[in-house]
């Protein structure tokens, strides 16, 4: 075990720098705050004081306790108050030029024993430790802001990183009560690695026009429960310091998915960094401020493209989850629906999911007795297609296959009356190559659902090049009745949600083959650090490891970036029969029910 890390000096007294400080002397840590800005020091006291406040009014420290952290964090504007230190933590700003000359300063100052961290996340720990004169005492400590409420800590070593000074760290991390994650030394390290990637993609994706900023915030939101929309996150970061990691991240990588999207340093020349500059992606009410004001690309108030086609009736084509999940939406809503199977046995063994997952609800105080008779009342199982003769909307369900989607365009295509309007739900296929299957392509559109679509808000309405305008319409006039939020986007593999997702997983992935980082590191790090629901590989296993191929490999046909070739590891598991919590066996092994 290395020197017990009592004493500890923060360089920079920024956000981070600030939060940081909070943190050590909170948990009973002698802290001294360094910054060449009297100004920067003065208003990290003020922080530390205003926050320690709220924190007495919220009752999560008494007073007496606010005192005596308030007493062990003292200011200095010279490197020299470092000297008693036994970790010093530096937050200035990512430029190689200026660490380098922290840490020359520092070797002439501290103890030998004295451990140096930079809070860097994105510049080489080795190329900063490597310029040390104790490079075996050079570590990175990646804190997540607002570091006092983010549990996360990367630890990251280089290869002359001793391993005492590792263990040291990662006990004080403990201590602070954050959860240190061991990484190795890579620009954007776990955390910020697989997000800023994500992030680049969404902006791209914005800058092509596919789809709105708010359309692909929500999506991401809604589609995968992410506390932020990326584009609001950039804003959040700023856009200026995502364009410097990614730039980090591409000259290691040389993926084009690192590859800063141009609007960043479009907006980045323009000083629209985001948030802290009251406009970025987004437009707010004052520098620094919260509060989203509107533009001139804010989408006007019920604002709809034209009138669309009356619905009354619903026909629902397939057997499974999916299938039987929608007919249960629409029959909430008060829509007639035909369940429609290849046979009737199958049809009537769907309608039974719908009873029990209704049951499920009365069970759980959500539904009524008597709404959920009128539900299932309103559903009608029939065993062929020719059931759909007089719906006004056909949604299939059925197999992500396109030749089976295609046979059954057709045949819905001489079954159902003219101007029903043709849904499909597929996540990645074309939808204009299953609506040419049909002599009317121009009632053909995507209804991406998400699963399970009774709990799932979002719908993914997808236009091709041929649908009208009065179906497009209607779908949307659908989806607010039926209370899904739909986003528009256009006719490409994985549209919003997956299409920013599956290269995310896919990445991951990567890092495991590359021995970078463990399953549970890096699930824990997007959790903690990236507030997602679940971890990346956590998410593999539910979705299922031969559905997330299917879909790696259209990203990969349709875009051709050789970053979005499915890991070879996702291959090598779905040979095996390895496909999540489905067969017992992903990434992890599961329990057999």
């Amino acid at each position: 075990m290395d020197t017990p890390l009592s004493t500890i000096a923060v360089v920079g007294l920024g956000t981070m720098g600030t939060g940081i400080a909070e943190v050590l002397a909170l948990a009973g840590r002698e802290v001294i705050g360094i910054d060449i800005s009297e100004a920067a020091a003065l208003g990290a006291v003020a922080s530390l004081e205003a926050s320690t406040a709220r924190a007495v009014g919220r009752g999560r420290i008494t007073e007496e306790e606010r005192a005596a952290a308030l007493a062990r964090f003292r200011t200095a504007d010279t490197l020299q108050a470092a000297a008693d230190a036994e970790l010093v933590i530096e937050v200035v700003p990512e430029s190689y030029e200026i660490k380098q000359q922290v840490f020359r300063e520092l070797d002439t100052i501290v103890s030998p024993t004295t451990i140096l961290a930079t809070g860097t996340n994105a510049l080489s720990v080795t190329r900063l430790a490597a310029e040390s004169q104790r490079p075996e005492r050079v570590l990175g400590l990646h804190f997540f802001n607002p570091a006092p409420a983010m549990k996360l800590v990367e630890v990251v070593s280089s290869v002359l990183t001793a391993p005492p000074a590792v263990e040291a760290v990662t006990t004080l991390a403990r201590e602070l009560g954050k959860e240190p994650v061991a990484v190795g030394d890579r620009p954007g390290f776990v955390a910020d690695g697989l997000l800023f990637g994500y992030l680049n993609q969404a902006a791209a994706m914005y800058e092509a026009n596919y789809a709105s900023r708010e359309d692909i915030d929500v999506a991401m939101k809604l589609g995968c429960g992410l506390p932020m929309g990326p584009l609001a996150l950039l804003d959040l970061i700023g856009i200026d310091t995502a364009r410097t990691v990614l730039e980090a991240m591409y000259a290691e990588s040389h993926d084009r998915l690192h590859a800063p999207a141009p609007i960043l340093g479009q907006l980045s020349s323009a000083g629209l960094t985001g948030r802290k500059a009251g406009r970025g992606f987004y437009t707010y009410d004052a520098p620094g401020g919260q509060d989203v004001v509107p533009d001139a690309l804010t989408p006007a108030a019920g604002a709809e493209a034209g009138a669309g086609r009356a619905v009354a009736s619903v026909g629902v084509a397939g057997s499974g989850t999916m299938a039987s999940g929608i007919a249960e939406v629409f029959a909430k809503a008060g829509y007639g629906v035909v369940l429609a199977a290849r046979t009737q046995e199958k049809a009537d063994l769907a309608k039974g999911r719908i009873a029990k997952s209704l049951e499920r609800s009365v069970a759980k105080g959500r539904l009524s007795a008597e709404a959920r008779d009128e539900t299932l009342a309103r559903i009608t199982a029939a065993g062929s297609l020719d059931a759909f003769a007089e719906v006004d909307l056909a949604v299939e369900a059925v197999a992500e296959d396109l030749e089976i989607k295609q046979q059954l365009f057709a045949s819905l295509d001489k079954v159902c009356r003219p101007g029903a309007v043709l849904a499909t739900t597929t996540s990645s296929l074309p939808v204009v190559a299953i609506a040419r299957a049909t002599a009317r392509p121009e009632d053909v559109i995507g209804m991406h659902f998400f699963n399970p679509a009774p709990a799932m808000k979002l719908v993914e309405v997808v236009r091709t090049v041929l649908t009208a305008d009065d179906v497009h319409a209607t779908v949307r006039a659908v989806c607010a009745k039926i209370r899904k939020h739909p986003v528009d986007c256009g006719d490409r593999a994985g549209f919003i949600v997956n299409a920013l997702l599956f290269p995310y997983l896919n990445n991951a992935i990567k890092m495991v083959e590359e021995h970078y980082a463990s399953l549970d590191d890096i699930d824990a790090a997007m959790k903690l650090g990236g507030g997602y629901p679940m971890g990346p590989f956590e998410l593999l296993d539910v979705v299922g490891l031969d559905v997330s191929l299917a879909i790696e490999k259209v990203l990969h046909k349709e875009f051709r970036d050789p970053g979005l070739a499915p890991a070879p590891l996702l291959e090598h598991l779905v040979a095996a029969g390895c496909l999540g919590r489905k067969t017992g066996r992903g990434f992890r092994e599961y329990a057999r029910r």
